[in-house]
C-alpha cells in the first residue's frame, strides 16, 4: 500500500479569518491552493444522550455527498486536476462512488463507477445523476473491486482505498475535532472499520497533531465491524496483523461490509498503537440504534446506526467522565428504499 511521507506545517493560528472549512487547515493537507471544493467541513460536533450517556457526535451526513467521504474526495480529485487527469476509475459500497463521482464533475473529469449490484438505488441513482458512467457488478464487494482494478489498466484509478491523498482528506476530521474541543484531543474515538479510511485519517491527523504538540494525548480508537462481516475484529481477538478469511453474509450495513479490507493490517496496527479494540455490533443492535437516532430526529443511514451501535456498547464500560467522540456517518436518504423495509421494526 501507498502512503505520503509528508510533514504538515500547520499552526493552529492559521485558521484566523479563514472560512470555517476543511481547507482551513492547508498548510496541513499536500495540495496546492487550486482546491477543489464544494465547501465541505466543519460539520457540528453535538452532544447526543444516549441511555443516560452523552457522546459528541460528528454530523457527518451534512457533507454536500451525505456522506464523510466528501472529506477524502474532495483532497484527492484535487491532486488528480493538478495532474491534468482527464479520466478516473473507482470502485466502492455507494458513498465513495457517489463523492469521487461529484468532485469529478465539480471539474469536468470524466468518471466510471463500479459498485455491487444490490447497493441501495438511492445511491446507484446520485452517481448516475452526477454524470457518471455506472457499472453495476454482480457478486461480492471484492468483485467489484477486482473489475475496477481491470479498468484501471487504462484509467486513473481514483480509489478511496489505495490511493493516499484520500487519507489526507479523511485526516481533516481529526483537525475538526481537535478545534471543536479547544485544541484537545478526545480520550476516545469509535469509527467505523469497513475499509477503515475515516479511521485512518483520523489516526493519521491526530498523529500529526500529537506530534506536532498541538494536542497532548492519541485518543483510543475503537473500531466497529457487524457481525456479519468482522475479518478485522477477528484477527484482533486472535492476535494477528492481516484479517482473517471469512464468509460474510448479508447485513444492512453495507459501508462496512468488507470482507477483505485492503489496508487492514494498517487498521489493526492503528487500533493496537493507540491501546484500542473492537467492537461487533448484531443487525439487532444496527436497527435498534437506526430507531432511536430517528425517534430522536436524526434521519442516517444504517451503517452509521451500526457506528453509533458500536459506540453505545462502548459507552456502557467507559469510564465516568471520559469524553467519546463519534461519527453519524452517511444520511439516510442514501438508504431511503432499505430504511423504509426496516420501519415496521423501528
Amino acid at each position: 500500500m501507498l502512503d505520503l511521507r509528508f510533514e504538515p506545517s500547520f499552526r493552529p493560528g492559521m485558521t484566523a479569518g479563514r472560512p470555517y472549512d476543511q481547507w482551513r487547515y492547508r498548510e496541513a493537507l499536500p495540495v496546492g491552493d487550486d482546491v477543489v471544493t464544494m465547501g465541505e467541513g466543519w460539520t457540528p460536533l453535538l452532544p447526543v444522550t444516549f441511555e443516560g450517556r452523552q457522546l459528541l457526535v460528528k454530523q457527518e451526513q451534512l457533507f454536500p455527498t451525505g456522506s464523510y467521504k466528501d472529506r477524502g474526495a474532495a483532497v484527492l480529485m484535487t491532486h488528480l486536476y493538478e495532474l491534468g487527469v482527464e479520466r478516473v476509475v473507482e470502485d466502492s459500497s455507494g458513498n465513495a462512488g457517489c463523492a469521487v463521482a461529484a468532485y469529478a464533475a465539480r471539474v469536468g473529469i470524466a468518471c466510471d463507477i463500479y459498485v455491487p449490484l444490490d447497493t441501495s438505488p438511492a445511491k446507484t441513482a446520485q452517481v448516475e445523476a452526477y454524470g457518471a458512467t455506472l457499472h453495476l457488478v454482480p457478486g461480492t464487494r471484492e468483485d467489484t473491486a477486482r473489475a475496477a482494478l481491470e479498468a484501471a489498466a487504462t484509467y486513473v484509478y481514483a480509489s478511496h482505498v489505495y490511493n493516499p491523498w484520500f487519507l489526507q482528506g479523511t485526516k481533516t476530521f481529526a483537525y475538526e475535532v481537535a478545534e471543536q474541543l479547544g485544541w484537545t484531543a478526545p480520550d476516545t474515538l469509535v469509527l467505523p472499520a469497513g475499509n477503515g479510511t475515516l479511521l485512518l485519517g483520523a489516526y493519521l491527523g491526530f498523529t500529526e497533531l500529537t506530534r506536532a504538540g498541538i494536542v497532548s494525548h492519541m485518543p483510543r480508537i475503537i473500531a466497529v465491524q457487524t457481525a456479519a462481516c468482522a475479518p478485522l475484529a477477528g484477527a484482533f481477538a486472535e492476535g494477528l496483523d492481516e484479517p482473517i478469511e471469512i464468509h460474510a453474509s448479508r447485513t444492512v450495513a453495507e459501508g462496512i461490509a468488507i470482507a477483505t479490507p485492503a489496508r487492514g493490517s494498517q487498521v489493526l496496527a492503528a487500533v493496537r498503537a493507540t491501546d484500542g479494540s473492537f467492537v461487533v455490533v448484531s443487525e439487532q443492535e444496527i436497527v435498534a440504534s437506526l430507531r432511536d437516532c430517528c425517534r430522536g430526529g436524526w434521519f442516517i443511514e444504517p451503517t452509521s446506526a451500526a457506528v453509533i451501535a458500536g459506540a453505545r456498547r462502548y459507552a456502557h464500560t467507559a469510564a465516568p467522565g471520559e469524553t467519546i467522540v463519534t461519527a453519524f456517518t452517511g444520511h439516510g436518504l442514501k438508504a431511503a428504499a432499505k430504511i423504509a423495509e426496516l420501519v415496521e421494526s423501528l
